[in-house]
């Protein structure tokens, strides 16, 4: 049946607002088309004459779209999902510049998966003067849109549908009813292969008037496919390769690209300037769809005599008839967003918290605390009490009489503040191990999430100094568990003084800057030797007591005269008493070292626990969050059909 319209009477109705001029009558739109039936349109075309080659406007199809775009079993639908998954991961580290594409995606995905998907939308695309309205006559059969000498002929994109239902689609493209028509058709097997083919021809992309490539661009980005119209002179045109062909070079599978004019060149030019266009479009990365493999068709024509038409038409009742248009140029379209984005989410080498940086950053934070010194001090506490039990009580009284001396000593020293060098230095040992261990972390990472990693580093480091001096105190209790099961009694002595409680530095600042006063919490256990040493010393105290007295009592003659005795008794104690207090020193080097090993071990795991719940725990959080959208954007970039 072939179908013919009067483009005067469609330009009478567009002038009209909305009033169809039938018979001399004006007819409202709201009262019905009379002229949508098949004896309507018969009777316009015996009241036109048989003469009138044009096409017949084809109003707006109001009727539902009962069938919908749904891919099923393939990869497009998961690569969408993580695409909209991935964006809205990324919505807190991103900005909204960044995923405008993205999100564009989805948004034409979803509303280009409500329309139909029997019908396949396909743009007529060119510069001026390529022909491509004369194409695009030439398949719809008939004299649709206008042609001539004047540019630009085609000031507005113009339909051709070839079944009903399309109505949703074209009102997706902004195109109105007075611009959607039907072709002539002739009922041959090429017809037959048509059938849901919507044809737009679009406005020249190079026209001087204002409007028209922004009408280009819009349509381009929401049709299936599109038809690249050039000529023999304007094939090689720059403008067209770098703002069109070669950003869409990804989009092959739905791209035809058609020489025209191939009439105006003599003998075998034809071939060559057909070479030379697929040499451009390889250097484009436009894929070719030669031998059976996936990529843009390219081939030649002439619209004016109607060479190649045919071989053209085929193509694109095959390409109609596959009903995978809209989803290759969906995913066409995810592949180009994912490009975009690859910067954001593909890190170079595998960045994340190695064991060797948790370690040294457990390290640095140890010695910001001042756990070795904490630990030495320890170790000196453990020999000084281990002195006052074993050692002579004349060497007692001395020590004591120059701690009375000197207020500065051990015995009488107070938490004092620690200059400001030290303070300044704790705190900047702090700061210098989170930015190490930040940097370690975001090392790789794209910039986004490298600076979310170093602002999730640097807000747990907020206070840090200040939590570190409070759990020092407590680090006794949290390593006493840890230290029960000592093989001999010193070390059960070690264990229980660590238990019972902290042990930080003398004199030395803390890892905010506060110098601690280095006394213990209760003094340090003694081994079950000590008893034994402590009976030792006093009894080379009483030796030297007895064999003093001894000595007296024979100059004073209470006692009878013999002072090779008493004076062997007495230097048996002054001897005696020193031995003592030298073994006693000497076995009690290793549970000393032992206890001030443990103290220092329990004062960095402190440290350590705290610098992992305020720093790395957070930094950690931030490489779950890159990891998990990284995974999305791979779920995204597996499935790709371009090579993206």
């Amino acid at each position: 049946m072939t179908a013919v319209t009067d483009q005067d009477h469609g330009q009478e109705q567009g002038e009209a607002g909305g009033v169809v001029v039938s018979q001399g009558r004006h007819v409202p739109e709201s009262e019905g088309r009379w002229d949508d039936g098949l004896i309507a349109r018969r009777a316009a075309a015996l009241a036109m004459g048989p003469e009138d080659p044009e096409s017949e406007a084809v109003p707006d199809d109001v009727r539902p779209q009962v069938e919908a775009y749904a891919p099923s079993g393939g990869p497009l639908r998961p690569r969408l999902d993580a695409l909209r998954e991935l964006v809205g991961l990324s919505r807190a580290r991103l900005d909204g510049t960044t995923l405008a594409e993205a999100g564009r995606v989805l948004d034409e995905a979803a509303a280009r998966q409500r329309l139909s998907s029997r019908h396949t939308v396909v743009a007529i695309a060119g510069a001026s003067g390529s022909g491509k309205s004369t194409l695009f006559n030439s398949l719809a059969g008939t004299q649709i849109s206008e042609t001539g000498l004047r540019r630009p002929t085609t000031a507005a994109p113009l339909a051709c549908s070839w079944t009903d239902g399309a109505a949703g689609l074209l009102d997706r493209l902004a195109i109105p009813g007075r611009l959607r028509r039907r072709p002539q058709q002739g009922g041959t097997e090429a017809d037959e292969a048509l059938q849901g083919l919507v044809l737009v021809d679009l406005p020249d992309h190079d026209s001087a008037a204002a409007g028209h490539r922004e009408q280009v661009d819009r349509v381009l980005a929401l049709v299936d496919a599109v038809i690249w119209v050039v000529d023999p002179e304007k094939y090689a045109d720059a403008a067209l390769h770098e703002c069109y062909l070669r950003p869409l070079a990804g989009h092959a599978e739905v791209t035809f690209v058609v020489l025209n004019q191939v009439d105006r060149l003599p003998g075998d030019s034809a071939d060559q300037v057909l070479d030379d266009l697929r040499r451009l479009l390889d250097e484009d990365g436009m894929a070719l769809g030669e031998h059976g493999e996936p990529g843009a068709t390219v081939l030649s024509l002439s619209a004016l005599t109607g060479e190649g038409v045919g071989e053209l038409r085929e193509m694109l009742g095959r390409f109609v008839q596959e009903r995978a248009a809209a989803a290759r140029r969906l995913s066409a379209d995810v592949d180009a967003a994912a490009a975009k984005l690859r910067p954001v989410y593909v890190a170079e080498g595998r960045p994340g918290l190695g064991e060797r940086a948790r370690e040294e950053f457990a390290d640095r934070l140890g010695e910001a605390v001042g756990a070795a010194a904490a630990g030495q001090a320890a170790e000196r506490e453990w020999r000084r009490n281990a002195g006052r039990a074993c050692g002579t009580p004349w060497l007692r009284l001395w020590r004591w009489y120059e701690s009375t001396r000197r207020p500065g000593s051990p015995d009488r020293a107070a938490a004092t503040p620690a200059p400001a060098e030290e303070q300044l230095t704790a705190r900047q040992r702090v700061e210098q191990a989170v930015r190490t261990v930040a940097d370690a972390a975001a090392d790789g990472l794209p910039g986004p999430w490298a600076q979310a990693v170093r602002e999730a580093a640097a807000q747990g480091a907020t206070g840090l100094p200040e939590a570190l001096d409070e759990l020092a105190g407590k680090a006794g209790t949290m390593g006493h568990g840890r230290a029960r099961g000592a093989g001999d009694d010193a070390d059960r002595g070690t264990a229980a003084a660590v238990g019972g409680g902290g042990v930080v530095a003398t004199g030395v600042a803390g890892a905010s800057g506060v110098a601690h006063s280095g006394r213990v919490a209760g003094k340090p256990p003694r081994p079950a030797w000590w008893p034994a040493a402590v009976l030792a010393q006093a009894s080379m105290t009483l030796l030297q007591i007895f064999g003093g007295l001894w000595l007296v009592g024979q100059i004073i003659g209470v006692i009878e005269p013999g002072l090779l005795t008493p004076a062997l008794v007495m230097l048996a104690g002054v001897i005696g008493g020193p031995l003592v207090e030298w073994s006693c020193a000497a076995a009690a080097r290793g549970p000393a070292r032992r206890y001030g090993q443990e103290a220092e071990r329990c004062l960095r795991e402190a440290a350590a626990a705290v610098g992992r719940a305020r720093v790395l725990d957070p930094v950690a959080a931030e490489l779950v969050r890159y990891r998990e959208v990284r995974e999305r954007y791979v779920t995204v970039t597996e499935f790709s059909t371009t090579g993206r």
